[in-house]
């Protein structure tokens, strides 16, 4: 089965699991979407993820974060979908509910948050909105 927007796909999955308070959510590896969770493990969105290989194929596991049993993301967005791409520069990079979530940014150095790529003043394709 092929997937024409991963990011939606990882993004949607993560979405299902925390609706049904799901521990771990599993899908098909690729560099694009383990950058994406490393991205939001490193802000504390999910606890840890893990790349394995299943039946030939690599596959992440991510073991979502909860506190209280309620859910750390309480929402998560895409923004640049193939049909219509977003780009921003540095100075313009979005503010996602005033600071209070992150916008995940695919720039010449990697995936980084707004505040990162702002900061090294590097502008790119906004990918997805967390908060």
């Amino acid at each position: 089965m092929t997937i024409n927007d991963p990011i939606a796909d990882t993004l949607t999955r993560i979405r299902n699991a925390n609706l049904v308070k799901h521990e771990n959510v599993s899908m098909p590896h690729s560099n694009l979407k383990e950058e994406l969770i490393k991205v939001l493990k490193m802000q504390g969105y999910v606890d840890s993820y893990v790349v394995e290989e299943k039946d030939g194929f690599k596959v992440i596991t991510v073991t979502l974060k909860y506190i209280n049993n309620e859910s750390v993301i309480s929402g998560l967005q895409r923004i640049s979908k193939p049909g219509l791409r977003v780009y921003s520069k540095a100075k313009n990079m979005p503010r996602v509910f005033d600071g209070m979530g992150i916008a995940v940014v695919s720039t010449s150095k990697g995936l980084m948050t707004e505040k990162e790529a702002r900061a090294n003043k590097l502008g790119g394709e906004v990918l997805c909105y967390v908060w």
